[in-house]
């Protein structure tokens, strides 16, 4: 999974997911998530991850890349939970 990549959006949301840049029309979405996830933390301070959106069955998205504020690689835990929870 090369293009597994944890990221951080504008709007402080933190995702798992694979990421590949897509040809687009200037103003249409340019990045595309494959099995996105949301990473946060529960009530005892423990990461979990959930399916995101949880509102559809959709595995892939398309995002503009503007919404997003930083990009980085997932570490070996983030990598096995998110496996876990994509599954």
């Amino acid at each position: 999974m090369e293009n597994l990549k944890v990221l951080v959006t504008k709007q402080n949301l933190i995702l798992v997911t694979e990421i590949i840049e897509v040809e687009s029309e200037l103003g249409e979405p340019d990045c595309k998530l494959i099995n996105p996830c949301e990473l946060f933390k529960n009530t005892e301070g423990e990461y979990e991850m959930k399916i995101w959106p949880d509102f559809t069955d959709q595995k892939e998205l398309k995002i503009h890349s503007d919404s997003i504020f930083t990009i980085v690689d997932p570490s070996a835990d983030q990598i096995e939970l998110y496996l876990k929870t994509i599954k």
